[in-house]
């Protein structure tokens, strides 16, 4: 009769394995809004990432709108550019049967209602919306994923979200001074502090770099300046 062993007759053992599915992915990066007396600031870097992957140098996140308004994204950048397309849609369809452009505050209530909508499935996206209010003030709002938006003087989120905010507090809101006369930035100074804020936080946050397109939303148009970062 042959011997058998007790190991030749045991099974493997099987570890489980998790069989699971997400459509969503953070593409990284940085955007930022700021609204002074009668113009808005608008800017956000250009690197598209996926973990310690660099896909692109040069994938902007902020997009000019028909009406004249500045739209910065974060998150999935597939679901951003989406998102911007149905809002170009919205807007001609608007332009075309009323003969004008949406104002600004209009289109925040109306991308507020498109992501409400998109709640069960939602973009996976943070908005923030800049631009010229019917005041001719300077405006932003910022989103989550499902809607829910405020209205802001300045607004920074995604990866160095949490860097950059401190320090717009401090020096456009001139939080936490003492003997300092608040007043509103001229837009020269709102760019020479978003410069600083893209510079420093390259420093320490790898999904932000390469580049920053700063827009500069006045009555009489925009302006884009683009300008260099670091590359590693």
């Amino acid at each position: 009769m042959p011997i058998t062993h007790e190991y030749q007759s045991a099974s493997p053992v099987k570890a489980p394995v998790e069989h699971r599915f997400s459509p969503y992915t953070d593409n990284g990066g940085t955007a930022l809004a700021v609204a002074g007396e009668d113009f808005c600031v608008v800017a956000g870097d250009t690197r598209q990432s996926e973990g310690y992957h660099i896909n692109s140098r040069y994938q902007p996140k902020v997009f000019q709108l028909s009406n004249g308004s500045v739209l910065a994204t974060g998150g999935m950048y597939a679901d951003a550019v989406t998102l911007v397309k149905r809002l170009e849609q919205r807007l001609e369809w608007y332009y075309h049967q009323h003969e004008k452009k949406m104002s600004v505050d209009a289109l925040a209530q109306m991308l507020s209602v498109i992501l409400y909508h998109k709640r069960f499935f939602p973009y996976y996206v943070w908005n923030t919306l800049g631009g010229i209010d019917g005041n001719g003030k300077g405006c932003v709002f910022s989103y989550d994923p499902v809607g829910n938006y405020e209205k802001h003087h300045w607004n920074c989120t995604g990866s160095a979200g949490h860097l950059i905010q401190p320090f717009l507090d401090n020096q456009i809101g001139f939080k936490h001074m003492q003997g300092i006369q608040r007043r509103f930035l001229t837009p020269e100074e709102v760019v020479r502090i978003v410069k600083d804020s893209f510079t420093s936080a390259t420093e320490r946050d790898i999904y932000t770099g390469d580049y920053v397109e700063i827009f500069i939303v006045t009555a009489g148009g925009i302006d884009v300046q683009r300008v260099p970062l670091k590359r590693d």
